[in-house]
């Protein structure tokens, strides 16, 4: 168990959500690895306040909380506006369990400051794990382009996985004017998206395109959430995109999307966010706590870890997994 230093908090893992950066990690060449092994994933983590180190305030042992994936200087300007996913500072932000240090894949979390956890009231943190990247990370894709989507407006989600399913909730949740298309490859995931509030549910494909294009009367989306990154993703989504909307890519997939003069859409603007702030995270967990979104979850035991990441690489989690280490 971690002693906790100056300021420094330990918390009891109740839940460390499995996600596909970690395939990524997991499946790296030695070589191209920014950590030494033995390495601990894990970096959706909640649990409840076990020690809290000297100087430590805020927060009493037992507390509910959901801890802040990027950790960053927490001095440059982006820090201190709690952009801490957008260090400033060479080498951060270092998250735990995904390159940096050790990850909640274990009983006990060692985080560095008090400004990085955040209470969770009611949430059990063995559901809300997966919030802290999964669901800050749409939501703060989908807060950029919230200005676009009025009345008679329409988004395209494709991956209906654990970060689609967030993106749908946050896209009805935020903006319940628009129509939200959701493009997968699975009949499960499709059915998972409908229940989860899309509009449409659209198998991906030439019918897919000709459908978004149709219902926008040719214009197509305002904006185009890719949350897998593939070729042939990145090419439906400049398929559908739409002159002066936005193009996200979300999804860690390896492929480039090509940019030229004609493609995307005139003035279409493309980012690829990282993460989100400490203050979406918390709005994030106020969506959870009200009942506007909610996680699809899947239990796994501790020592079970490397069945649900099997599972996960081979597209059979429905939404999201979740190790819980104490039970």
């Amino acid at each position: 168990m971690p002693e906790p230093g100056p300021g420094q908090m330990l918390v009891k893992i109740g839940g460390a959500g499995a996600c596909h950066s970690d395939l990524h990690l997991l499946e790296a060449p030695g070589g191209s690895r920014s950590f030494a092994l033995p390495f601990t994933l894990g970096h959706e983590n909640a649990g409840w306040v076990e020690t809290m180190g000297p100087g430590a305030t805020g927060f009493a042992p037992g507390d509910p909380v959901i801890v802040y994936g990027p950790w960053g200087c927490g001095l440059c300007m982006n820090c201190r506006q709690g952009m801490e996913n957008y260090c400033q500072t060479p080498g951060k932000p270092s998250p735990g369990g995904l390159g940096g240090t050790d990850g909640g894949m274990a009983e006990y979390l060692l985080v560095p400051s008090t400004r990085y956890l955040i209470p969770l009231g009611n949430l059990d943190p063995r559901e809300a794990a997966p919030l802290t990247d999964a669901g800050l990370t749409s939501y703060h894709a989908v807060k950029r382009s919230v200005h676009l989507l009025g009345p008679g407006s329409t988004a395209v989600v494709i991956g209906a996985g654990g970060l689609g399913q967030m993106a749908i909730q946050v896209l009805k949740a935020l903006c319940s004017a628009t129509t939200v298309v959701a493009v997968d490859t699975s009949d499960d995931k499709l059915k998972i998206a409908k229940e989860m509030g899309a509009d449409e549910a659209l198998m991906s494909g030439d019918d897919a395109v000709k459908r978004v294009m149709d219902m926008t009367r040719g214009q197509g989306a305002e904006v185009v959430l890719d949350l897998v990154g593939v070729n042939p993703t990145l090419t439906m989504a400049t398929q559908v995109s739409r002159v002066l909307g936005h193009l996200t890519i979300v999804g860690l997939g390896d492929a480039a999307l090509p940019v030229n003069f004609n493609s995307p859409a005139k003035e279409c603007s493309v980012a690829s966010p990282f993460w989100g702030s400490i203050p979406e995270l918390i709005e994030v967990v106020e969506l959870a706590r009200t009942g506007k979104i909610k996680v699809l979850v899947e239990h796994f035991p501790l020592d079970s870890a490397t069945e649900a990441y099997r599972l996960l690489h081979d597209g059979k989690i429905q939404g999201r997994a979740v190790i819980t280490p104490n039970n």
